[in-house]
C-alpha cells in the first residue's frame, strides 16, 4: 500500500520510538515533566512566542485558542475550506457559543480586503467580530502557502479593528520548507499560533500551542476543562523533540514529492489540476471531467494499492509524507494516470 490519504498516516520511526522509550518524565500537570517543558520551550522559541502548552491534538489547539480569545456570541472569521469550519465538529459553536463567518476562497486563501469587509461594524444586534484565523498551509483546498505580506496585513487589520489573530499552523513547517521563511517570521505579532507534530513531523500524537504567557495561562485552564491534561506526557513530547531534530529536512522532500506527483499526472485525460497546485506536500485535483465521483476514482486507485482521499463530489487529495519515497510517488502517479486514461476511454 502506498498511502497518500494524509500525512497523519505516518508512524513513529525506530529512532523516534527509541527516544520515546528513553524519555525523562514527570507529572505534566504539576509542571514537572522535563521533556514536555523542553518541547514547549523549543516550539515557543521556534515561533517567536513567549510560551507554549502541549496539547493532544491540533483540534484542541484551535478550540482552546478560540475559547481563550472570544466570549459566547462572538464571531470568528475563517476560510470556507478550513479545518476549523469543516472538520472540528463545530467545537467553537458547541462548546464556546461562537459563530463562524466562512469566507469563500479559492485554494483556501482569502484577501486582506475580503477579511476587512467581513468584520462587522459594532451593533447591539449583531455578533462581535473577535478573531481571525489563517490556516498555513491550507489543508482541504490543496496545501496553498499564504504570502507573508498578506498574513501581516490581515494581522494588522485585525488588531486595528480590535480582533485577535490566530494561525492554524498544522503544516506551518511545510510552508517554511517551501519558502525558506522562518516560522517565527510567519508568527510574528500573531496572538496565538501552533504547530502539529503528528503530520509531516511523523509523531504519533500531539501539537504545541503558543502565545504570550497570560494567553498560555488561560489556555491551560481550558486544557483542564476539556480533559486534555496529561501526566507523564514526556513520552509523547520526546517524539516531538526527536522530530524537530531529525525530520525537518524531510518536509522539503515531501514538498518536492508532491510537485513530482503533480508533474507526472499533468495532462492525463479527465484530471483537472489548477495552476499553482502542490505548493507544499498536498496535491488536489478534480476528476469531474471524467464523469465519475471522487469516491469512485479513489476506489479504483485503491484496487492497485494506491490510497488517495476523496473530498466532496469530485475532488481528490494526495498528501506526501516521510513514509512515501520517490519511487513510490512515481508508482502512484503511474496508477493515477492509468486509471484516468481507462475511465476516460470508457466514457468515450
Amino acid at each position: 500500500m502506498i498511502d497518500l490519504f494524509s500525512d497523519t498516516q505516518t508512524r513513529p520511526t525506530a529512532g523516534m520510538r527509541d527516544a520515546m522509550a528513553r524519555a525523562e518524565v514527570g507529572d505534566e500537570q504539576s509542571d514537572s515533566d522535563p521533556t514536555t517543558l523542553a518541547l514547549c520551550a523549543r516550539v515557543a522559541d521556534l515561533l517567536g512566542q513567549e510560551a507554549g502548552v502541549f496539547m493532544p491534538s491540533g483540534t484542541m489547539c484551535n478550540l482552546v485558542a478560540i475559547l481563550v480569545q472570544t466570549r459566547p456570541g462572538d464571531e470568528i472569521i475563517v476560510d470556507d475550506q478550513s479545518h476549523i469550519y469543516n472538520t472540528e465538529a463545530a467545537g467553537s459553536a458547541a462548546i464556546g457559543g461562537i459563530s463562524v463567518a466562512a469566507l469563500k476562497t479559492r485554494a483556501g486563501v482569502y484577501t486582506p480586503e475580503a477579511f476587512e469587509a467581513a468584520i462587522r461594524p459594532p451593533a447591539r444586534t449583531a455578533p462581535r467580530s473577535a478573531l481571525v484565523s489563517i490556516e498555513q498551509t491550507t489543508s482541504f483546498s490543496g496545501g496553498s502557502v499564504w504570502a507573508l505580506p498578506d498574513m501581516r496585513r490581515i494581522r494588522d487589520i485585525a488588531h486595528g479593528k480590535g480582533l485577535r489573530a490566530h494561525i492554524d499552523g498544522a503544516r506551518l513547517l511545510n510552508a517554511v520548507a517551501a519558502t525558506g521563511i522562518a516560522a517565527k517570521d510567519y508568527a510574528q505579532g500573531f496572538d496565538s499560533a501552533w504547530i502539529d507534530l503528528s503530520k509531516g513531523l511523523g509523531c504519533p500524537v500531539g501539537a504545541v500551542l503558543c502565545g504570550k504567557q497570560d494567553f498560555i495561562t488561560e489556555a491551560w485552564r481550558w486544557k483542564y476543562r476539556l480533559g486534555g491534561a496529561m501526566r507523564q506526557s514526556g513520552i509523547l513530547a520526546a517524539a516531538g523533540l526527536y522530530a524537530l531534530d531529525h525530520h525537518l529536512d524531510q518536509l522539503a522532500r515531501d514538498n518536492t514529492h508532491a510537485a513530482l506527483l503533480r508533474d507526472r499526472i499533468a495532462g492525463a485525460p479527465g484530471l483537472a489540476i489548477e495552476a499553482g497546485a502542490a505548493q507544499s506536500n498536498i496535491l488536489c485535483f478534480s476528476v469531474e471531467p471524467l464523469g465519475v465521483t471522487a469516491a469512485a476514482f479513489a476506489k479504483a486507485c485503491l484496487a492497485h494499492d494506491i490510497r488517495v482521499r476523496a473530498i466532496g463530489a469530485h475532488q481528490i487529495r494526495a498528501t506526501t509524507h516521510l513514509e512515501v519515497d520517490e519511487a513510490e510517488v512515481l508508482r502512484a502517479a503511474a496508477v493515477i494516470r492509468a486509471e484516468a486514461e481507462r475511465l476516460s476511454a470508457s466514457a468515450g
